[in-house]
């Protein structure tokens, strides 16, 4: 078996080789793919420790944690965090977080995140930010600028502007970020990327996405009834930064999402989950137009129904793209590739259109093309679990998959497109589409959208 010996510069010269003819089927050089922007750092290796800012953690060592927010959504966030240190908890709403104050019976409890981050700095090397949408920003914002690691739900803030400038400052900080959107850590998403990467489809021009599931009421105006605010909720809380106005129980717990002054509809709740392979595996940036139409929208709630078109420009080799959104009931046309019987919508699911083929979620249709295909080869790190990444992130370890580099301008996106949904039918009426400066963030034909980039705060609030 001599002729069969492999030396260290034949298996360099093997993996040179293999690199090569990855980056060929990727379709970006080598050099592209590692500087190809925030869709690739998620899988660039970069120690933490060259960063600063936030105290050093030995991986052997349990972090601080503090949440904001802690009754609903993020109970379940520190659920998946409970192998470190819980030792605060603010909830504006005691009721609703009882369950988990009994859960960490040691952790300090508060109602005002503000006095949390204040009175227990020392004791907190982490934040994990879970409130409705027009608090993600301002919480975020204090715990970096504190030096804090910050895990925040989805999506990262209410505004693009919000959403920039959260951003910029955890990048100048140092600290490890992650965005709740749990998929981006799954087997799918990596398999959609070596997908395309490898050219099963070839050049992706379409990708159609949809969400059918019941997020919140919408379509509504703004109640006229009278309530009592419940003695265990701080209502002023609750509010933060939002406009004043009075209580009443179809705002909470859940149905905020709906409404535009709490929340960002179907596509700001669950844009960050559904969207984020599409960003990842094609690399998009900012798109250069968006246009939107809709059912039931109006000035207080998001629309019962709604179709949104976003056009991005080429980049590296991949070619222009159409990405279309609908929810709300709405689909594109079933694909004539897929086999009779078979299911084709559900609550959510994405459909990328190539010159060579369609893919359904990271399913190749029609079937036979998936058989004869196989599995593409593994170019990416699989995760360790996405509550993990961020963990290791803020020990020393690479960062996190949805970092706040990846996850800002894929938020910036999803918001651009309530954007659109707001200036519907002024968009209808003089039949244009909104064009799009994201490095300004500037809508440059409409001046008059442009007042949605940025939300105003109440007194006392500030980012």
């Amino acid at each position: 078996m001599e002729g069969h010996k492999v030396t260290a510069k034949g298996r360099q010269t093997q993996s040179a080789q293999r690199s090569r003819a990855t980056d060929r089927k990727t379709g970006l050089s080598r050099r592209d793919f590692m500087g190809a922007g925030a869709a690739a750092a998620a899988f660039t290796i970069v120690p933490r420790s060259v960063l600063g800012g936030a105290r050093h953690i030995p991986p052997s060592e349990k972090l601080n944690i503090a949440g904001i927010g802690v009754g609903g959504r993020g109970a379940g966030d520190l659920a998946a965090l409970s192998s470190e240190n819980i030792v605060a908890l603010c909830d504006v709403d005691q009721k609703r977080a009882a369950g988990t104050f009994k859960r960490y019976p040691n952790a300090k409890k508060y109602r005002d995140f503000r006095r949390m981050l204040d009175k227990e700095d020392k004791n907190i090397d982490a934040v994990v930010v879970a409130t409705p949408d027009h608090v993600h920003a301002v919480a975020t914002m204090m715990a970096i600028k504190m030096g804090k690691h910050v895990y925040c739900e989805k999506p990262l803030a209410h505004s693009i502007y919000e959403v920039r400038k959260v951003t910029e400052a955890a990048r100048e900080a140092g600290v490890a970020t992650q965005l709740g959107n749990q998929g981006q850590a799954s087997e799918s998403t990596r398999l959609v990327c070596e997908y395309i990467w490898d050219g099963a489809i070839g050049p992706v021009r379409e990708v159609h996405s949809w969400c059918n599931r019941p997020i919140s009421p919408r379509g509504i105006d703004r109640p006229r009834d009278k309530h009592d605010v419940p003695p265990t909720l701080d209502w002023n809380l609750w509010l933060g930064p939002a406009p004043e106005r009075p209580y009443h129980p179809c705002y909470l717990p859940f149905s905020w999402r709906g409404w535009w002054d709490f929340g960002t509809g179907v596509l700001g709740d669950i844009g960050c989950h559904q969207l984020a392979p599409i960003f990842r595996a094609l690399k998009l940036g900012y798109p250069t137009s968006v246009d939107a139409c809709s059912s039931g929208v109006n000035s207080e709630t998001a629309p019962l129904a709604s179709i949104i078109r976003y056009e991005f420009p080429v980049r590296y080799d991949f070619p222009a793209l159409k990405l279309t959104w609908y929810d709300g009931g709405l689909m594109p046309a079933r694909p004539e590739e897929l086999k009779e019987g078979l299911r084709f919508g559900g609550a959510d699911d994405n459909l990328f259109v190539g010159d060579k083929g369609k893919m359904l979620g990271h399913r190749l249709l029609p079937e036979s093309r998936s058989k004869e295909y196989g599995k593409p080869p593994k170019i990416l790190a699989r995760s360790p679990g996405h509550h993990k990444e961020w963990l290791d992130a803020c020990k020393g370890g690479p960062p996190a998959g949805s970092n706040f580099d990846v996850s800002g301008p894929l938020t910036e996106v999803v918001l651009l497109g309530n954007i659109a949904l707001r200036m519907g039918q002024k968009l209808y009426e003089k039949g244009i589409k909104l064009y799009y400066d994201g490095p300004k963030m500037k809508i440059t034909n409409l001046p008059e959208a442009n007042k949605y980039i940025r939300s105003e705060y109440r007194d006392g609030w500030t980012l």
